[in-house]
């Protein structure tokens, strides 16, 4: 990626393609958390009710690093 943003357990992954002189980004979505023996970190891409609003801050923020760095 060439960026995070990360906010608790929720995470955005920015990637970047290039394509001729074109850019465009996509962003992928993860939520980390402990496995029921709690002494080991997974990864999904499931959300619950509570990561909900995390993770609409997490892509207002992706957002906005892909527009500021797009115009640059």
């Amino acid at each position: 990626p060439v960026h995070e943003v990360r906010l608790g357990t929720v995470k955005a992954s920015i990637w970047e393609n290039t394509y001729g002189e074109n850019t465009r980004h996509t962003v992928t979505f993860l939520r980390s958390y402990k496995d029921k023996e709690g002494d080991q970190w997974k990864e999904t891409h499931s959300f619950g009710r509570d990561d909900l609003p995390k993770l609409a801050l997490v892509a207002q923020k992706a957002y906005e690093w892909i527009f500021t760095s797009a115009a640059e």
